[in-house]
């Protein structure tokens, strides 16, 4: 504690010059080593203990902390730090991996850069987020800033509030942006909402600057403080407006690019949330926005050179995508009830029943004389014909994981689902139910396989005379079931690969068909619409875009299946693939077949085990790369890992029946029916479970004008940048005699061009010069604006001049490489 003590005096005497090593001589002193929370958080209990006894210190070390942010570009940090960039994965690689034969040239007068420096220890991150949160916010609390300092307040609020309205007009571009509208066509409807969040947070940083007395550096407490509810209203309005598009995305589809658009826009309103809340009276939304930023600037300072951190960013994109759009009809694998597990071992028998017959027949071409590439094409048909044929007669395969088990454990972790122990809570409960959904599917598999591949072996033997394969074959065949001196479970985890692969792919199809229309398109294709009657075309179009993901999946998947031994061959590696369900009819048929000199109760035990073991293999690595996908995608980390681990352990000790046999009470869960299907909404509940209200928006810009011609050459009005002013100006000055009174416009009913052409507004609205103040308005519960004409006098100096420009800070010390 001596140390930090030195280091606070010699922070306090220098906080007119600060210098930043000291600061990092600081930083320095409170780190400790990311395994070691408990020291972490003693150390700055220190750091407060000493704060409180010296309160001097604490004003010595904000002051001097803002002295040196100063200093430094600060809008950025609050615009883009921490927020999803527009730029291109490969443009982004591109750059980075340049930085490693290359060198960046810093951007030395960025906060970002100074953070860099301050921070430069990789478990930074790490030992930070270890920290309780009391001790955060007493730290915050502590660090008040005297009368004296309230100058460097205000330039730091400044920069605040312009990055508000920065944050403001990119919202409203990407709300109004094309790509987003054709996803989901009402957003015309509540377009305006993107609008007036964009005037309120206007009128809301004007308010605050004339408050606050910001324009002079003062930074004043004013008596009655800038209430920030209407902007706050508008930022929620537009992310229950985001929510709704997102829930519709199963019908609509989306893209790459329009994921990256809806998760800028969803950083972009939480970041301004986040602004709002900085400059607002609230202590305790303050500190905690305080502390959200710190973290935030520190991660990014420590990944902004990483490829890795890249690559993990992207892939999540990809993992949001996948998981937001899941199959409609498709496949579905989780059954919570009785009933649904009894239809799910039906449907799953008549897949074992075609894969007896698959099997069968992939024996048999091996007795083809084909090259490695036609061998690889006929096991292919094989497989993946037979899979889709599978899918056309209601059947399934076991062990399949497609998207749509990626999305129901996603939809289990949503935003909106509660706390995260109660979360994950039920994401153990939904694991157990999806595990047990592929046991009885894997029973139904096996249990038709086995018997109609006996049956088959036994008609071809009895038809014919002779065995269907030799000894010596048959023999093969038990060898690849060893789980002991072949390389069967590798071969499993590959195969357990593949389907997740093709969940990924059907789900990718699925989005494709949506996105693209791809059933109205076939519908309208010529030569079909030749060829086929009306409503056949209509059914088949309808089919196509409602199973193309499933189709494909299963196709892909088979010829994955059906492609990978040749692979090996070629390459001279030793892979190939075994899946349960395959793997129970070459059992069969290589008991059947085997010469009585070779079989032994051991080779049948040991090929039973090696069957049951390439089951557990398949579905293991494939439900695992699922829940992987479903959890990164919504940013689940690693220590809840292990929560969720603990809790699917402890079931399996209290409960073991559940993985086997359905409950008494199945779990009910917000967005999964019974048969595994997904629950969707077209329309985003509020709080108060109201649908989206057709007029939802709190007011558009009818309050703007433009200025008359006849009065911009006036000398009373000198010419400026902008020729909008507002309604409410003081008396005397330049309203129109036919200007219209203000009113709230319902964005529904189809604006008239009236009524549209005596509003007109655009894109460049800039603060108010004419009378130097901002707009006043009072709100009511029910959102609607009073306006009345305010007097100010116009050379009063008190409030400022919004467009004064703010004084240029210092050059920033040059930091030590």
């Amino acid at each position: 504690m001596s140390e930090m003590k030195h280091i606070l005096q010699q922070i306090t005497a220098l906080s007119d010059v600060p210098d930043n090593a000291v600061l990092k001589r600081l930083i320095d002193e409170l780190r400790v080593n990311d395994k070691e929370p408990a020291l972490a958080n003693a150390n700055i209990q220190s750091l407060i203990d000493i704060l409180r006894q010296h309160p001097e210190y604490a004003d010595g070390l904000s002051s001097f902390v803002l002295k040196i942010i100063i200093q430094y570009r600060q809008i950025a940090l609050y615009t883009d730090t921490g927020i999803m960039s527009d730029q291109g994965f490969f443009n982004s690689l591109r750059r980075l991996v340049g930085h490693r034969f290359l060198p960046i040239l810093p951007q030395e007068d960025s906060v970002v850069e100074l953070v860099g420096y301050l921070f430069d220890k990789k478990s930074d991150e790490r030992w930070l987020a270890n920290i309780e949160k009391d001790k955060w916010d007493t730290l915050i609390e502590l660090l008040k800033v005297e009368e004296k300092h309230l100058d460097l307040v205000a330039t730091v609020k400044n920069s605040i509030l312009n990055a508000i309205i920065i944050l403001s007009y990119r919202i409203s571009g990407i709300g109004l942006h094309p790509d987003l509208m054709d996803s989901y066509p009402q957003m015309l409807n509540y377009s305006a909402s993107f609008v007036a969040q964009n005037q309120e947070a206007v009128l809301f940083v004007n308010e605050y600057r004339k408050a606050h007395e910001l324009d002079t550096l003062t930074d004043i407490t004013p008596e009655q403080a800038v209430d920030p509810a209407p902007l706050l209203v508008m930022i929620e309005q537009c992310e229950d407006i985001v929510a709704t598009v997102r829930k519709r995305i199963y019908k609509t589809g989306i893209s790459i690019r329009l994921t990256n658009m809806m998760l800028r826009l969803d950083q972009s309103l939480q970041r301004m949330r986040i602004l709002t809340e900085l400059v607002t009276d609230d202590d305790h939304k303050r500190d905690r926005a305080v502390i959200d930023l710190i973290q935030t600037l520190i991660t990014t300072a420590n990944r902004r050179y990483s490829i890795g951190y890249l690559i993990d960013n992207n892939t999540k994109l990809l993992s949001r995508k996948v998981t937001e759009n899941a199959s409609r009809v498709g496949e579905h694998y989780i059954s919570t009830d009785k009933s649904g597990y009894r239809k799910m071992f039906k449907k799953a028998s008549i897949g074992g029943f075609i894969i007896a017959f698959m099997a069968t027949i992939k024996i048999l071409a091996y007795q083809l004389a084909l090259a490695p590439i036609g061998r690889a094409f006929v096991n292919s048909m094989i497989y993946g014909l037979g899979f889709v044929f599978i899918h056309v007669i209601r059947g399934t395969v076991a062990t399949k994981q497609p998207a749509m088990t990626a999305a129901a454990i996603a939809s289990t972790i949503s935003e909106s689902s509660g706390k995260k122990s109660h979360q994950l809570t039920k994401l153990s409960e939904l694991v157990v139910d999806i595990l047990r959904t592929q046991f009885v599917a894997i029973m139904g598999n096996v249990m038709l396989a086995i018997p109609v591949a006996l049956i088959i072996s036994f008609a071809w033997l009895q038809y014919t005379g002779t065995p269907m394969i030799d000894s010596e074959k048959a023999g093969h065949l038990l060898h690849d079931l060893d789980p002991f001196h072949s390389l069967a479970l590798p071969h499993a985890a590959i195969a357990g690969v593949y389907l997740f692969l093709s969940g990924l792919i059907a789900g990718y199809y699925d989005n494709l068909a949506v996105y693209n229309n791809i059933g109205a398109r076939i519908q309208r294709h010529k030569l079909l619409m030749y060829i086929l009657p009306k409503s056949w075309l209509q059914r088949l179009g309808g089919f196509i875009e409602a199973n193309l993901g499933a189709i494909m999946g299963n196709f892909l998947f088979g010829v994955f299946l059906g492609s990978t031994a040749t692979i090996g061959f070629i390459l001279g590696l030793p892979i190939d693939i075994r899946h349960i369900a395959f793997a129970s009819a070459n059992l069969a048929h290589g008991l059947f077949n085997i010469s009585a000199d070779e079989i032994s109760w051991s080779v049948i035990l040991v090929s039973m085990l090696g069957v049951a073991l390439i089951g557990i293999v398949n579905l293991l690595v494939s439900f695992s790369l699922a829940l992987f996908v479903a959890l990164r995608s919504k940013e689940v980390r690693f220590f809840e890992w292990s929560r969720l681990t603990k809790l699917v352990f402890g079931h399996i000790i209290s409960h073991p029946s559940d993985f086997f046999w359905p409950r008494d009470k199945p779990m009910k869960y917000a967005r999964i029916d019974s048969q595994g299907h997904m629950i969707f909404d077209d329309t985003s509940a509020q709080k108060n479970g109201k649908h989206l209200p057709s007029n939802y928006v709190v007011r558009r810009l009818s309050d703007v004008r433009i200025l008359p011609e006849s009065k911009q050459g006036n000398a009373q009005y000198p010419q400026t940048n902008t020729d909008i002013y507002y309604d409410n100006q003081p008396e005397g000055d330049h309203t129109q005699a036919h200007a219209p009174s203000h009113q709230t416009v319902d964005l529904d009913d189809g604006l008239m061009d009236e009524e549209l052409n005596s509003m007109p507004y655009t894109n460049d609205i800039q603060y108010n010069q004419t009378d130097k103040t901002p707009n006043n308005h009072d709100y009511d519960a029910n959102s609607d604006i009073s306006k009345e004409p305010h007097h100010v006098d116009p050379d009063s100096k008190a409030a400022g001049d919004a467009k004064t420009p703010l004084p240029k800070p210092k050059k920033p010390p040059k930091l030590p490489n």
